[in-house]
C-alpha cells in the first residue's frame, strides 16, 4: 500500500504533525519539494522538535527520510538543523536521510537577493512578508535553468 500526505489543506505544521504520528508505521518519509523557509513544531515521546528542511520522519529511527529533487536546500540550515537534532539525540547518517543529488542549492546570494528586494518594495508598501532565506530566488534560478 502507498500513503502521501501533501500539502492541500494543512500548513506545514500540520503536515509535520501528522507525518511524525504516522511515520512510526512507514519505513521511508519522502519530501518532494519546499526550502526553510517555513516549519513545524513537533511534540512527542522524545521530546520537542523544529523542523524546518528535515522530513519529521526523521525523529523515528527505524524511518529512512528522503530530501527529494524538488527541494531548495540552504546547506548552512541544513547543518544548523542536523546539529540542534543531534544535541537532542536524534541520530542523523546517511542510512537514515538521504538526499537527492536533483535538490537546488540556496545560495548566500540568493538571500541575499531576497533581503534586498523586500527592502525595496517595503519603501512603497508593496513587500510580501519574505522570510527572506532566498527560496523564491533559488526556485527562479532552477526554473531558468541558472
Amino acid at each position: 500500500m502507498l500513503t502521501a500526505i501533501t500539502g492541500i489543506n494543512w500548513g506545514d505544521e500540520g503536515k509535520g504533525r501528522m507525518v511524525d504520528l504516522l511515520s512510526q508505521d512507514y519505513d521511508i518519509v519522502a519530501r518532494y519539494q519546499g526550502g526553510d523557509n517555513a516549519g513545524h513544531t513537533v511534540k512527542n515521546e522524545r521530546g520537542k522538535f523544529i523542523l524546518n528542511l528535515i522530513p519529521s520522519g526523521i525523529l523515528r529511527p527505524e524511518v529512512v527520510c528522503v530530501m527529494g529533487g524538488g527541494m531548495v536546500i540552504d546547506p548552512e540550515h541544513l547543518e544548523k538543523e542536523i546539529a540542534s537534532l543531534t544535541e537532542k539525540g536524534i541520530q542523523i547518517t546517511p542510512a537514515n536521510l538521504k538526499i537527492s543529488d536533483r535538490a537546488t542549492i540556496t545560495m548566500p546570494f540568493h538571500v541575499a537577493q531576497d533581503g534586498l528586494e523586500e527592502e525595496r518594495l517595503s519603501k512603497t508598501g508593496a513587500q510580501f512578508g519574505s522570510t527572506k532565506r532566498g527560496i523564491a530566488y533559488t526556485y527562479g534560478d532552477k526554473f531558468m535553468k541558472k
